[in-house]
Formats: C-alpha cells, structure tokens, sequence
C-alpha cells in the first residue's frame, strides 16, 4: 500500500480530505493499489487504514491523535441508508487506574476528542463494499455546550469506576459518552486498580460515543 507524507497543516489535510468526498471505495483502493476484501467483518480495520495512508496520518499510538503534528483524530463513521451512524464509535480504551481517571483535562478521553476528523461512508449490506461511497468529511471540535456534556458524562462514569462498581456501568448511561465491554472474548480480562482487592480482574472496557451523537456532528 503506498504511503503519503503527513500533512504539514489543516488546510493540507482538508484538501485531501475533500478529494475522498463522493467516490467509491474501490476509486480509493485503486488510488493506493490495494485489493478491496469483499467484506469488512472480518476487515473491520481495513478501511480506516485505508485512509490513514490516503491521508498521510501517521498510526500513532493511543495516548496520541493521528495526524500528531496537527493534534487531530481521524475517525469514520459507517452510514446506513437512511444516513445515519449504524454504531458507537469507539474513542479509546478505559484506564482502569485512579490516576487517569482523576482528571477531565488530562484524560485520554478528551485528548482524543480535542478535534476530529470525521469521514462518514456507506455501510449498507446491500450495497458491495468496492461500491461503497465515501461521504463529506467534517472537522469537528466539540463546543463549550458539547464539552460540558462529555466532561459530566466522563465524571459520572469514572465516579463509578473509582468507587470500585464498575460492574454497575451499563450502556445505557451517559447521554454523548458511553462505556462498553471491549474484548475478543470472555477469557480477555485486565487488572481493576480501582478495587480494594489485589490483582481483581475485569473485562477490558472502552469509551464510546452515542451514534445520536455523531449524528448531529456529521450532519451538522
């Protein structure tokens, strides 16, 4: 797959981005000389990274954004054909240590949320991936109104989490922000720092954003 030099600026970015606006999968895989799978269940990564050599971001690790020179996340969001986001988008993992979750401003959570790019595209069954198009992207960063409901949600959780009851976190809570189970499979288990037992082990989980949510981002 080629590789494309990092975007020295936003606006560099964006004119990249812009280009993937409207054009199939296939048009992208072709552009990088890649073969398209003929199904991304068992390829779920494939296509974002697809677009992180398209657009030159840089496949940093999880405590930094993808583009590190421009502090911004890429993330995509699957469309169904009604338009809106078929999932929760994944953010990042939960830190299970009182430590990362002490802080809103130091969290991984808002350090990943600081600005976005968002890349919707078709995932509609009906329609083969190769013919799949790519959406309008959207760079996002959260206003003073979305910030305040991401902080109460993080709290709220992490509250939880550092009382040791993270047992009692459900999907359903957390009106943007939500926390889920992220795991390969039952036997995937990590340490809870946050019990008062020692080496107490859980699920891994992970921090989610609402489709409702990115909804109102990408359509905004």
């Amino acid at each position: 797959m080629m590789k494309t030099l990092p975007p020295i600026n936003k606006v560099e970015l964006m004119k990249r981005a812009n280009t993937l606006a409207g054009i199939t999968i296939q048009q992208l895989a072709s552009k990088m000389h890649v073969d398209v799978p003929e199904s991304l269940v068992h390829a779920k990564g494939w296509f974002g990274n697809l677009l992180e050599h398209y657009l030159g971001a840089e496949a940093a690790s999880a405590a930094k954004p993808d583009f590190i020179n421009l502090n911004i996340e890429l993330k995509t969001i699957p469309i169904d054909e009604n338009g809106k986001p078929k999932e929760s988008t994944y953010i990042c993992v939960v830190q299970l240590d009182p430590v990362a979750l002490s802080s809103w401003d130091n969290s991984l959570v808002k350090h990943k949320l600081t600005e976005v790019l968002w890349i919707p595209f078709e995932a509609s069954k009906t329609i083969p991936v190769a013919l799949r198009r790519i959406g309008t992207p959207v760079l996002w960063k959260p206003d003073t109104k979305q910030e305040r409901q991401l902080k109460q949600d993080w709290q709220e959780l992490c509250d939880l989490i550092v009382l040791g009851e993270i047992d009692k976190i459900s999907s359903t809570m957390g009106s943007y922000l939500q926390i889920r189970p992220k795991a390969a499979n039952a036997r995937s288990l990590t340490i809870d720092k946050n019990q008062s037992s020692l080496n107490t082990f859980t699920l891994p989980r992970g921090f989610y954003l609402r489709p409702s949510f990115t909804h109102s981002i990408v359509t905004s």
